[in-house]
């Protein structure tokens, strides 16, 4: 299936008031340019600093111009306390504490998704019946934080108070990390299904060829999907393990010998390559299928290596994905089993056998569903430590080269902890470049079930500013997001509010000035956009 690609970003002049804004709005404990202000009152959201314009304000103009559509999302790695929390067994206040700073950075950096992991390796960092909680949270597995508090709730709460998609990032098949040390709890599936659970160098694995643990995975995910307000699912490229190697160097084989003749003596043709990439094929399908029937609307990702295989495109060279972990994702993208894919390609533009450019056209090409492509982005490697070090100039060449390849519409970055150091001065350089501005996560079209009924909206005008008092119209679901999009004198502003709001403050600018014409609609969780409400200084018109 086909869809049109949304408008493109358009990059505005933006300077020292959107430096001053970022770091205006990094200092405040909650208030965000796109959350709430601390202390306001529930249902009330007030921005703590003026958006940026997205457009120019035209003479005699009084349609409101598409807000820009992009992804702008961050891997936010809880595995080895990779971005949060900052170690294990960190008091509840302050892994919450904690957590709020790196929202507080993704909208204040106008990102619109983070994509928080909550199953690192066979546990949970949210109130599971079905697997015990992290050791990266409390420090032992099984143990529930102490005051009870449920990250994952708190996470997507906070996340849509401050304009943000969460999407819950899961593991597939991962039962213990290099770095635990942790004595695995009673419900840990190394302990409940210990045949399907195999030693691999370091690592404990689940054995992609045993049908128990698809099912269980998949239970995991789709008990997240019914009890969570998540905009998303996502795995990323762990499937078969990438090779461990012994103490003379020689490859460390999978232990899957069981599963293997299992198969063959129930009939099976496949040669053993073939049957590996086939369970993960079935995982990745039976997980699209079903998260469908649940709830239609939740988006499925994946962000699998960033090369299919070494040869496509030509020049390209490195590890074979294919052959390696089993992963076709060139498959998964062909069959439409995902709503956006998320190949990392962390190398730089320049790289000769590796070339990001080069690696993002191809990618393009195989994309013949039209489903969302938003390359991961290695934004650790902005950094003043290790062997690789990238200037921040590096990431941003990156999004301006995806934003003018048709068929691409957003990034991933990785980690939070980069934009976090601000190395080379990177969250400024995206605060004051291409990030300047808000914009809307693209629509998925093949999700949606119509297109939403315009808001119900009225106006007051206070001291503050324009107040609007915002309902939804007649529809069996109420919308994700309302966006409002201002005339002011130097250009059009837009607020992206989550739609549990019921009022909105559109502020003054810089010298007093409410807009002249507020423009308003509804968006839903597909992100699909409602007929304008629009108002001028007169009213609604």
């Amino acid at each position: 299936m086909t869809h049109t690609m949304p408008a493109r970003v358009t990059r505005a002049a933006h300077g020292v008031l959107a430096l001053a804004a970022l770091l205006s709005s990094l200092g405040a404990s909650r208030a965000t340019a796109q959350g709430p202000v601390q202390g306001t009152t529930p249902g009330t959201l007030h921005p703590a600093a003026m958006p940026l314009p997205f457009a120019p304000a035209l003479p005699g103009e009084t349609s409101p111009p598409p807000i820009p559509r992009e992804f702008r999302g961050v891997w936010i790695a809880t595995v080895a306390n990779i971005d949060w929390p900052s170690r294990p067994g960190l008091p509840s206040d302050s892994a919450k504490a904690e957590l709020l700073r790196l929202l507080d950075r993704a909208a204040a950096l106008r990102l619109n998704a983070v994509i928080f992991q909550v199953r690192p390796a066979g546990d949970a960092l949210y109130a599971s019946k079905l697997e015990p909680w992290s050791a990266y949270l409390t420090g032992t597995m099984g143990k529930a934080p102490d005051p009870a508090w449920d990250p994952l709730a708190f996470a997507v709460a906070e996340a849509h108070r401050r304009g943000l998609e969460l999407h819950a990032w899961f593991n597939p098949y991962r039962a213990r990390h290099r770095d635990t040390r942790v004595r695995a709890a009673a419900t840990h599936v190394s302990r409940t299904m210990p045949s399907v659970v195999k030693p691999y160098g370091p690592y404990l694995w689940m054995d992609p060829g045993e049908a128990r643990v698809r099912e269980h995975t998949t239970r995991v995910i789709l008990d997240v999907v019914r009890r969570y307000d998540v905009d998303g699912v996502h795995i990323d490229d762990y499937f078969y393990p990438y090779p461990e190697r012994d103490r003379r160097g020689r490859a460390i084989p999978f232990p899957d010998a069981a599963s293997w003749q299992r198969y063959r003596k129930s009939g099976g043709a496949l040669s053993r390559d073939d049957w590996r990439r086939r369970n993960v094929d079935l995982l990745i399908e039976d997980l699209y299928e079903q998260i469908k029937q649940v709830k239609p609307w939740v988006k499925f990702g994946i962000s699998p290596f960033g090369i299919w295989r070494p040869g496509h495109p030509e020049l390209v060279r490195g590890l074979d994905a294919y052959t390696t972990l089993f992963a076709d994702s060139r498959r998964w993208l062909a069959e439409g089993w995902l709503d956006y894919f998320a190949p990392q390609l962390y190398w730089s533009v320049d790289a000769r056998q590796q070339s990001y450019p080069q690696l993002l056209d191809w990618w393009t090409s195989q994309n013949t569903r039209g489903r969302h492509l938003w390359p991961g982005n290695g934004t650790y490697k902005v950094t003043d430590r290790g062997s690789v070090q990238w200037p921040a100039s590096e990431i941003v060449r990156q999004i301006d080269l995806t934003r003018a390849q048709p068929g691409a519409d957003g990034n991933v970055h990785f980690n939070m902890s980069a934009l976090v150091r601000d190395t080379d001065a990177l969250a400024s350089r995206l605060a004051t470049g291409p990030y300047g501005a808000p914009a809307l996560v693209p629509a998925s079209p093949w999700l949606s079930s119509g297109t939403p009924p315009p808001p119900l909206v009225v106006r007051t005008d206070e001291a503050e500013g324009i107040v609007l008092h915002l309902e939804s119209g007649p529809v069996a679901h109420h919308p994700r997001w309302w966006v409002i999009r201002s005339r002011y004198a130097d250009g059009w502003r837009a607020q992206v509010v989550d739609a549990t709001a019921r009022t909105v403050v559109v502020p003054l600018d810089g010298v007093g000035h409410t807009p002249d014409v507020v423009a308003v609609n509804a968006v839903d969780r597909a992100g699909v956009e409602s007929p304008t409400v629009l108002l001028s200084s007169r009213g609604t018109q």
